[in-house]
C-alpha cells in the first residue's frame, strides 16, 4: 500500500514524524508532500530522511516535464492522508479549492475502489 501523507503548516507537523513511522511499521510506502508553512516548522530534509523519498512542496520545484507531477503521484497513492489537517486546509477541500500541490493531488487521488 502507499499513503501519500500531507503536512500542513502548524505546530503538529512535529508529531507527523511519529504517523509516518507508524505507517511504515504497518508496511505502508510513504510519499510526502509539504504545503510552504508546514515547511516553517519543520525542514523537507526531515522528511525525506524518514521516508526515504523526495519530499514534494511547490508545484513547479522539482520539474519533470515528462510527466504531470501532482497527476503522476496521486495516481500511485492508494489513499490520501493529510495530518495535520488545519483549518484552512480544510476549507480549500470542502470548497474545491486547489492552490498548492497538496491540494492538488488529494483531489488526483483515487477513491476507493
Amino acid at each position: 500500500m502507499r499513503v501519500l501523507l500531507g503536512l500542513t503548516g502548524c505546530i503538529g507537523v512535529y508529531k507527523s514524524a511519529e504517523v509516518l513511522r507508524g505507517l511504515q511499521k504497518a508496511g505502508v510506502d510513504v510519499r510526502v508532500v509539504m504545503t510552504r508553512h508546514a515547511t516553517e516548522f519543520v525542514q523537507p530534509l526531515t522528511f525525506e530522511a524518514l521516508s526515504g523519498n523526495p519530499v514534494v512542496v511547490g508545484m513547479f520545484d522539482r520539474p519533470d516535464y515528462s510527466k504531470i507531477e501532482h497527476i503522476s503521484l496521486a495516481r500511485q497513492a492508494d489513499l490520501p492522508l493529510v495530518a495535520p489537517a488545519t483549518a484552512n486546509i480544510l476549507a480549500k477541500f470542502a470548497h474545491g479549492i486547489a492552490d498548492d500541490f497538496l491540494t492538488t493531488s488529494t483531489f488526483q487521488t483515487p477513491g476507493p475502489s
